[in-house]
């Protein structure tokens, strides 16, 4: 169990840029000092716990920036703004949607990460920088995915690198921005969809209620309810939810 949980540790605190995390220790002049576990390559039982508590710290984060949470939280927020009612669905429960949702879309990828680096790890057939590759490299074939290149460009020219030839050599601190910029695009994308039908009855409503001359009465207030009637006609939460999760590659 505690290689378990040291194994998805060190997964998550790839996220962190290491490379950037040394970097900051050697200009500050810290000095850290490892004692030697039970074999080589082994880690002490109090550099592990601070690992655990380290990405504990950073988990919402790390949630947000590699996950698919991003891309369903946003489209969800834009369909409750679209209905136009207010805080209904509550924030809450648009996040436990989200986090649900987050945990089935990611589910293959955590299997693979499962198979490929946490089992072999804990029958001590490889070594945690062994596992720490093979469980980075699984979580990137998701992303990559899901990551235009015009986005991965963007941040190689900024940082005036060179793309490489294989995708799996792109550093997360490149890849990592890229993946949220393209989460927030095709999420974005998908909320003007989503609007669009909405946005036609408060038309139509807005100018039959001009043409009655009731100009003093809000026509938001006129649209919800057959918003809220043409979503439910048309099994809407089942339509959104089905199209986030085939939304992912």
């Amino acid at each position: 169990m505690t290689k378990a949980i040291f194994i998805g540790t060190l997964l998550a605190l790839s996220l962190l840029a290491p490379d950037v995390l040394a970097d900051a220790s050697q200009s500050a002049g810290v000095t850290l000092t490892v004692s030697a576990g039970q074999g080589a390559g082994q880690m002490s039982v109090a550099l592990k716990i601070v690992l655990l508590l380290t990405v504990l710290a950073f988990a919402p984060a790390i949630l947000v920036s590699v996950t698919s949470f991003t891309r369903i939280i946003v489209v969800l927020s834009f369909a409750r703004q679209a209905l136009g009612t207010q805080q209904t669905p509550p924030n809450q429960v648009l996040v436990g949607i989200a986090l649900f949702l987050t945990m089935f879309t990611m589910a293959p990828t955590a299997a693979r990460i499962q198979q490929v680096a946490v089992a072999p790890y804990m029958n001590e057939e490889i070594n945690e920088t062994q596992a720490f590759k093979l469980g980075v490299d699984e979580l990137k074939r998701f992303m990559l995915r899901n990551t235009r290149q015009d986005d991965l460009r963007v941040f190689y020219d900024i940082a005036g690198d060179d793309q490489p030839t294989k995708a799996l050599d792109v550093p997360l601190r490149i890849l990592v921005p890229s993946f949220v910029l393209s989460e927030l695009k095709t999420a974005f994308e998908m909320g003007f969809l989503v609007f669009v039908p909405f946005l036609l009855i408060d038309m139509v409503v807005a100018s039959i209620l001009m043409a009655m001359g009731m100009m003093m009465l809000p026509p938001v207030l006129i649209a919800m309810p057959f918003k809220i009637l043409l979503f439910v006609l048309v099994d809407g939460w089942q339509l959104l939810v089905g199209s986030l999760a085939r939304s992912f590659a």
